[in-house]
């Protein structure tokens, strides 16, 4: 598996291409993504959101249209994918799969999961390809996403975070923003985290 990943727009959101098989897989296409995914793929054979912010998803329907392949959006957060946050101007995407919580897929011969871990937004997934995880806004180096914008909730958040706690097994994790992390780095991290949030 290769990992290619770029920051974009004025947030430096992670936008990552996975190839696999020599099949890219393209991870949240944000802001002006398109010229850097033309650059750096050969087979695009879906587009995969982690969650539904803007800064994560204004590229979706220009790279859909572009190469003809089927958006992945997890089945929460679909309302954003049509929300004009901020009156940024951020283009509609409509997905063409709804993905449900902790679904497991196979696209083009490769498994594929959404894991849910709502808190920062209804539908935040960690999406997990070959023991790796790409976690969006759900879990950074250091750190843990926010949940206090409109339709985040911590309530889901703590839920979330004791969840990640139960799991045993290491995972290499790359983040919506920022640099990569493990997950057996983030335990001490998440676990303070879990224990402020009331």
């Amino acid at each position: 598996m290769e990992i290619k990943v770029h920051p974009m727009g004025d947030y430096a959101t992670n936008c990552y291409i996975v190839t696999i098989d020599n099949k890219d897989f393209i991870i949240d296409p944000g802001v002006n993504a398109t010229p850097w995914i033309k650059q750096n793929v050969t087979n695009p054979v879906a587009i995969l959101n982690t969650h539904g912010h803007f800064d994560h998803i204004w590229s979706n329907q220009e790279i859909k249209e572009l190469f003809n392949i089927k958006l992945y959006t997890p089945k929460d957060d679909e309302f954003m994918l049509t929300l004009n946050p901020y009156n940024l101007g951020m283009p509609h995407s409509k997905a063409d799969i709804l993905v449900n919580p902790d679904e497991e897929l196979e696209i083009e011969g490769i498994k594929i999961k959404f894991h849910h871990f709502p808190g920062h937004t209804p539908g935040c997934s960690m999406i997990e390809i070959e023991k790796t995880l790409f976690s969006g806004d759900f879990i950074f180096k250091g750190t843990i996403g926010r949940f206090d914008f409109p339709n985040s909730s911590s309530v889901e958040m703590k839920k979330s975070l004791n969840k990640i706690l139960e799991w045993k097994d290491n995972y290499n994790i790359y983040p919506g923003h920022g640099d990569k992390t493990t997950l057996l780095n983030e335990i001490d991290n998440i676990t303070l985290w879990e224990k402020h949030i009331r």
